[in-house]
C-alpha cells in the first residue's frame, strides 16, 4: 500500500511538473512576443513602489497610491503584480469592482454654530485615513461677545502680604466693574494659603500654632473663602474677614493651593462653558514636590480634591499628610480643566514665575506692585493678552499621528502656525489641520485612535475618532480552495499556503524540494523581495522576467544580476566595449582602464609636463588628469593647470638670480663694487649669463623676469631655465634695457612760466572787457536821464539865491 501511494504521488508530481513547465514556456513565449505595452510593464516592475508587495494589507499600507486587484487569474500570463497604481490595474483589465483602494473619508458628527457660548467648531468628527496620507480637517474659532469669565483670586496671606490684602479689599468692586466692561457674564471667588503646618515650614511651638505673629491667625495650608459668585460685596467682605498668618521659611505652599483650587471644581464653582482665570498673588517663591520630605511627608500628592470643613471654614485636609504637587502635576491639572493661570507676583519674584509659566500650558506672569495697588490693571491686561490670542493644541500620539496646523489668522497669507494673535470680539479664525498617519499600530484591526484638538485655556474641544485603514476587506476567505490546488486558503485573489506547501497556487511541496520554506529559496539573504523583485518564484526557483531590449538580461539565482545597471561614462555603459563590460551590475574594466565606470585611463601621457615630470612633480595623475597637490600651509604656493605648472603666487628664481644676472651683464647692482671688482665673480658661480637680443620662452620651464636697475632707473630683462641634459641653470639676459625718456627740465620750467603768463594776460583781458561793458552801461543810463529831464528855460527849478532878506518888525514904529 505504501509503495502504491508513493507511486501515485510520483505520478501526480510528474503531472504537476509537466503542467508547470508548459505554463512557464507559455509565459516566456508571451513575454518575448509582447509589444511596447509589455516594455512599460517591465519598467514599472523595477521603478514602481507598489509592485514589490505580495500581500493586500501590506500593499495598501505601503503607499497611499497603491491598490490591490482581487480578480481571479489576474497576472497569471503577464506576471503583472496585483499591487499597483489604480490606473495600471485598470489598463491591465482588472475590473474596478475587483480593485481594493480604501479612500480616506471625513464624517462630521457634531457641528454646533458659533455663538456666545460656542467659540470652537466642529465639536466631534470621525475620520478614516490611510497610512502615509494626509487629510485636511477644517476648524474655526470666533471670539464671542460676553463669553462667561470665572475669576478665582488665590492670595498669599502670610504676614508680608498685609498691605496687599487691605488694598485688594478696597479694589474688589473696581476689579469686578472693570471685568464686566469686558464681559457682562462675570463671577468672582476668593481663596488663600500660607504653608504646611509642620516644621520647618511653620513653627510648631504651641503658642506659635495659635498666633505666629501679633494679630495673626493660626497658620494653615489652603482655605477656600468664597465660591465663584457675582456678589462683589461678598468678595470685599470675605477679603476683609480673612486674617493674616505667618510661617518660617521664605517659600510658600502656593502649589498646594493651586492644585486644590483646580481639583475642587464643585466647591470653587467653576463653570463648564467659561474662561477660567486663576490669579495667584504672592511675594514669595514656592515649594514643590520633594520639599515635603523636610517635614517628614513622603506620600506623593494625588491631585485630588481634599477640602473639608474645619473650624467653620473649608480647608485643605491633607496638607500635613501629602507632599506638594510637582510642576508637571500642576500643568496636567491646568490642561485637563482648561484653566488660565495668572501669576501676579512682585518684581523680585517675576523672573522665577515667568520661567515657570513656560512649563504650564496657558499660564502667564505679571508684575505686582508691593501693595497690590495695580492688581486691577494687571488682571485686566493679562486677561486681554490671554483672550486676544488663540492657540490650538492636541493630545494625539505623536509616534503614530502627525498633525500640522495651517491658518491665515487675520492676514491674507496661509502660514504653518497653531497660534493666532490680535483677536478681538467677533474675530473669526479658520484653520486647516493636516492629519497624517506614519504607520499602522501593531496588532490586528480595527485600529481606532481617539484624540482631541482644543484651544488652550478654553473648555471647548474637537473630539476626533481616527480609524486607520490598515486591512483589506476582501470578503470571506475560502479554505482548501480550488484556486490553491485544494491546499491553501484563497483570499484577496491570492493563495495562503499551509505548512508543507508553497508556490503561487500552493502547488509546490517541501517534501519534494528539501531545504526550502515556501519562497525562502527565492529570497537572497535577509531580503524580503522574491527574486529581487525582478522575477517569479516557481517551486523554489526564480524565473527572471525578460527585458524588452534583447541585449539586456536579468540573471542569477535570485535574479540579482543584470548587464545594464552599471555606471555610465557620458551615457555609455562602462565607457563602451573598448573600456569595460557590465557584469552583474558592476563594470569589469579592460586593461588600461580603471574606476567604477571604467572611465579612468591608467596612461600618464596626458599628465606629462614640459620638464618631463608627471604633473610637474607637483601632483598626481588620476584618470589621465593631474590632481595638483594642496600645500599644508595657507602661505605655501598653489599650483594649478592641466599639468600643475601654473603658480601665480610662486616667487620662482627671479629674485634669487637678479643680483648675479645684473652684475654679470651690466656691472651694476649690489654685487658690483669699484673697491672690490671680484665681488660679483666670487658670489656668482652657479651660472654665466649669456647676452641675447630677444628673450623667448622656448625651453621647458623657462621663465622671464624683469627688474629696475637703480643706477639708471632702466628696466632689464632676463630668463632662466634648467638645461635639459645636466639640469644646470641657464640664464639669458637681454642686451638692451628699457629706459624712461629724458625730460628737458628747462623746457618744462619755461612752459610752466609761459602758461602762467598766458593765464594772467587772459584774466586781465577778461577784466578789461567786463569793465568796459559796465562803463558803457552807466553812460547810457546817464544820457537817458538827461534826455528825460524837463524844466522852465527861464529859471532853474533847483536854484536857490545866495542871499536872504529879513525885516525888523519894529523898525519905524512909534514908541
Amino acid at each position: 500500500m505504501l509503495g502504491m501511494r508513493l507511486a501515485d504521488m510520483d505520478r501526480k508530481w510528474s503531472t504537476h511538473l509537466s503542467l508547470l513547465i508548459c505554463s512557464l514556456s507559455a509565459i516566456f513565449a508571451t513575454a518575448l512576443a509582447q509589444t511596447s505595452s509589455s516594455a512599460v510593464l517591465v519598467e514599472e516592475l523595477i521603478s514602481n513602489p507598489c509592485v514589490v508587495h505580495q500581500n493586500c494589507d501590506v500593499c495598501i499600507q505601503a503607499n497611499p497610491n497603491c491598490a490591490w486587484c482581487t480578480q481571479e487569474k489576474y497576472g497569471d500570463e503577464t506576471n503583472a503584480p496585483r499591487c499597483d497604481l489604480v490606473a495600471n490595474l485598470a489598463n491591465r483589465k482588472c475590473e474596478y469592482r475587483n480593485i481594493i483602494n480604501p479612500e480616506s473619508k471625513l464624517i462630521i458628527e457634531r457641528d454646533e454654530e458659533l455663538s456666545s457660548t460656542v467659540q470652537f467648531a466642529p465639536q466631534q468628527i470621525r475620520i478614516k485615513l490611510r497610512p502615509r496620507k494626509s487629510y485636511p480637517i477644517p476648524v474655526r474659532f470666533r471670539q464671542a461677545k460676553d463669553y462667561p469669565v470665572d475669576l478665582y483670586y488665590l492670595m498669599d496671606l502670610s504676614h508680608s502680604m498685609l498691605d496687599d490684602k487691605i488694598k485688594l479689599a478696597t479694589l474688589g468692586r473696581y476689579l469686578a466693574d472693570e471685568m464686566r466692561n469686558l464681559t457682562s457674564n462675570f463671577q468672582l471667588g476668593f481663596g488663600s494659603f500660607v504653608d504646611k503646618v509642620v516644621m520647618p515650614f511653620v513653627s510648631t511651638v504651641p503658642k506659635k500654632l495659635i498666633a505666629p505673629c501679633d494679630g495673626c491667625a493660626a497658620p494653615y495650608g489652603y482655605k477656600h473663602h468664597m465660591t465663584l459668585s457675582e456678589d462683589t460685596d461678598q468678595f470685599t467682605g470675605r477679603v476683609n474677614d480673612a486674617r493674616i498668618s505667618g510661617n518660617l521659611d521664605a517659600p510658600e505652599g502656593s502649589f498646594d493651593a493651586i492644585m486644590q483650587s483646580i481639583a475642587c471644581r464643585n466647591d470653587v464653582g467653576w463653570r463648564d462653558k467659561a474662561r477660567k482665570l486663576l490669579v495667584l498673588s504672592t511675594d514669595a517663591s514656592f515649594h514643590s514636590a520633594g520639599d515635603g520630605k523636610l517635614g517628614g511627608i513622603v506620600t506623593p500628592n494625588d491631585g485630588e480634591c481634599h477640602l473639608a470643613l474645619q473650624d467653620g471654614e473649608m480647608q485643605y485636609s491633607e496638607s500635613t499628610t501629602q507632599d506638594y504637587p510637582s510642576l508637571s502635576q500642576i500643568n496636567r491639572a491646568v490642561k485637563e480643566n482648561k484653566i488660565n493661570l495668572i501669576f501676579a507676583v512682585t518684581e523680585d519674584q517675576f523672573p522665577t514665575y515667568d520661567r515657570v509659566s513656560n512649563y504650564i500650558e496657558g499660564s502667564i506672569a505679571g508684575k505686582l506692585a508691593n501693595d497690590s495697588s495695580n492688581i486691577v490693571e494687571l488682571v485686566k491686561d493679562q486677561y486681554n493678552k490671554i483672550s486676544s490670542s488663540i492657540e490650538l493644541k492636541d493630545n494625539a500620539p505623536t509616534d503614530i499621528v502627525k498633525i500640522t496646523y495651517f491658518s491665515k489668522c487675520l492676514g491674507s497669507k496661509t502660514e504653518r502656525t497653531n497660534i493666532c494673535p490680535g483677536l478681538k470680539v467677533g474675530s473669526e479664525i479658520q484653520w486647516e489641520l493636516n492629519v497624517e498617519v506614519d504607520k499602522c499600530p501593531p496588532g490586528p484591526g480595527p485600529h481606532i485612535i481617539p484624540f482631541k484638538v482644543y484651544p488652550v485655556g478654553l473648555d471647548e474641544e474637537l473630539t476626533v475618532t481616527l480609524e486607520i485603514l490598515c486591512d483589506c476587506d476582501c470578503g470571506i476567505p475560502i479554505p482548501n480552495a480550488m484556486q490553491c490546488s485544494y491546499n491553501g486558503t484563497y483570499e484577496c485573489g491570492i493563495c495562503t499556503c499551509p505548512p508543507g506547501t508553497f508556490g503561487k497556487f500552493c502547488e509546490c511541496s517541501t517534501d519534494s524540494i528539501t531545504g526550502l520554506d515556501e519562497e525562502a529559496g527565492c529570497r537572497q539573504g535577509n531580503s524580503s523581495l522574491v527574486c529581487s523583485g525582478r522575477g517569479r518564484c516557481v517551486c523554489g526557483q526564480c524565473q527572471c522576467f525578460p527585458r524588452p531590449n534583447s541585449d539586456e538580461n536579468v540573471y542569477g539565482k535570485y535574479c540579482e544580476c543584470d548587464n545594464f545597471s552599471c555606471d555610465r561614462v557620458n551615457g555609455i555603459l562602462c565607457g563602451g566595449p573598448t573600456q569595460g563590460s557590465c557584469e552583474c551590475g558592476n563594470c569589469v574594466c579592460k586593461p588600461g582602464w580603471t574606476g567604477t565606470d571604467c572611465g579612468c585611463s591608467e596612461s600618464t601621457e596626458s599628465c606629462m609636463a614640459k620638464n618631463g615630470k608627471i604633473c610637474n612633480g607637483k601632483g598626481k595623475c588620476v584618470c589621465g588628469k593631474c590632481v595638483c597637490d594642496v600645500e599644508a600651509t595657507p602661505d605655501a604656493p598653489a599650483y594649478y593647470g592641466a599639468t600643475c605648472e601654473n603658480c601665480p603666487t610662486c616667487p620662482g628664481l627671479c629674485y634669487a638670480l637678479k643680483s648675479c644676472a645684473q652684475c654679470q651683464a651690466f656691472g651694476t647692482g649690489e654685487l658690483s663694487s669699484d673697491e672690490d671688482p671680484s665681488l660679483c665673480a666670487r658670489n656668482c658661480t652657479l651660472f654665466n649669463a649669456t647676452h641675447v637680443d630677444e628673450l623667448y620662452e622656448d625651453q621647458p620651464g623657462e621663465k622671464i623676469c624683469q627688474f629696475r636697475d637703480e643706477s639708471d632707473f632702466c628696466t632689464f630683462f632676463f630668463s632662466y631655465y634648467d638645461h635639459p641634459r645636466d639640469g644646470s641653470v641657464q640664464v639669458e639676459v637681454k642686451k638692451t634695457k628699457v629706459c624712461p625718456e629724458i625730460v628737458n627740465a628747462w623746457a618744462l620750467i619755461l612752459g610752466i612760466i609761459l602758461a602762467i603768463l598766458a593765464v594772467g594776460v587772459a584774466l586781465l583781458l577778461i577784466w578789461k572787457l567786463l569793465t568796459l561793458i559796465h562803463d558803457r552801461k552807466q553812460l547810457a543810463k546817464f544820457n537817458a536821464e538827461v534826455e528825460n529831464a524837463r524844466w522852465d528855460t527861464s529859471g532853474n527849478p533847483i536854484f536857490r539865491p545866495a542871499t536872504n532878506t529879513y525885516k525888523n518888525p519894529v523898525y519905524g514904529s512909534n514908541k
